[in-house]
């Protein structure tokens, strides 16, 4: 029998909490508590004790977060950062409008950042790498680490799918001078509009972003840089606030699916599936997205559709040297294919186990025809 599960149920995000999440936006509206209030303070410190860092900012998204970033890591004009093209577009235009230019990496089979492309890319003006740790997986950070150490490159993260993901205990976002999220809806922590975060240990770095999110205010009052209106508002903060004393157990159950989906498909080899959580131990993958790679990519999706089962390809198919208009091509050669046969299931806090189940048998099913 066919059945809709969609690949996110946006209403649910609000309906599966609605008497708490209503309460805590009255509130916020009662108090008229609408800019830099005490509820992003509050949230600000639950995601700093969270993730050990010593300061974490609100900002007005994740875009945002991570040109501050590289900002605070003294980016500019003339300097080059590397990116991995498996990514938003948005890691790179955050380059692009700090003056400088992102030069594109390749990626490897678990879809992160190839750190042969990366030493493959460095030259005289490369002056910091820009990690994606994607689809809730941390990159491989010893061999950033040693290449940036090696080169004396500055590393920003953009850890905006992966809060929570560690590589060897340390979580994503704290590896450099600067990690970036994004709680876009979707997202594993996610608000009921756009925002952002960022963190860091570097008092100078935050004082700099801080004035970046204001206008280039400082705490004195004064306008020291141009800067931007990009505060997170305060009645997102509030729903994130809320919604962070739950995160352990979304993110378990996030792993729950994952594993469920692991168990069913990894006899088809048809497919190419994410690693499996704890299949590594230097990995812990909260999985942000289900992406895996598929034979017939396309009919597989079109099958799903027809079954009432939504499906994604990220980035519309595109990974950033694909954009002409951009002018950032490069001979990226695993992901030019696996631009062919990538793909994302439904995972998400609305699905049930019966969902995953449902999903499977359809996706056997295809492949058995």
């Amino acid at each position: 029998m066919s059945r809709s599960i969609p690949f996110f149920n946006y209403p649910a995000l609000f309906m599966q909490d609605e008497a708490a999440l209503s309460g805590i936006v009255l509130d916020v509206l009662r108090r008229g508590a609408y800019i830099m209030q005490r509820d992003l303070e509050e949230f600000e410190a639950k995601l700093a004790a969270y993730l050990g860092v010593k300061h974490a900012m609100g900002v007005a998204d994740g875009t945002m977060a991570i040109h501050f970033s590289l900002i605070a890591a003294g980016i500019g004009a003339g300097d080059e950062v590397i990116v991995p093209s498996h990514t938003f577009v948005a890691t790179a235009s955050a380059v692009a409008h700090t003056g400088a230019k992102p030069v594109l990496a390749d990626c490897g089979p678990d879809h992160m950042i190839d750190p042969a492309s990366v030493r493959a890319a460095i030259s005289s003006r490369t002056k910091a790498i820009l990690p994606v740790q994607l689809n809730g997986r941390t990159a491989d950070m010893d061999a950033i680490g040693e290449i940036a150490a090696k080169h004396n490159l500055k590393i920003v993260e953009d850890s905006c799918q992966a809060l929570g993901s560690k590589f060897k205990g340390q979580f994503a976002g704290t590896f450099g001078v600067a990690g970036s999220f994004s709680f876009y809806p979707s997202k594993t922590l996610g608000c009921f509009g756009d925002g952002g975060a960022i963190v860091t240990n570097d008092d100078r770095a935050l004082e700099i972003m801080r004035e970046m999110r204001d206008h280039g205010r400082g705490t004195d009052g004064l306008v020291h840089r141009f800067g931007f209106n990009a505060r997170l508002d305060n009645v997102q903060a509030a729903v994130l606030g809320h919604r962070m004393d739950q995160y352990d157990g979304m993110v378990a159950r996030r792993r729950a699916i994952a594993s469920l989906y692991d168990k069913r498909l990894k006899g088809l080899n048809t497919l190419q599936l994410p690693p499996a959580p704890d299949s590594d131990p230097d990995h812990y993958d909260i999985f942000q997205n289900y992406e895996l790679e598929a034979d017939n990519r396309d009919g597989l999706r079109e099958h799903l559709k027809n079954a009432g089962v939504g499906t994604l390809v990220q980035w519309g198919g595109h990974c950033i040297h694909q954009f002409p208009d951009l002018g950032l091509w490069r001979d990226l050669p695993y992901t030019e294919q696996m631009t062919k046969r990538y793909m994302m299931l439904p995972l998400n806090l609305s699905v049930s186990d019966d969902d995953v189940n449902y999903v499977c048998d359809r996706v056997i099913e295809f492949y058995g025809k």
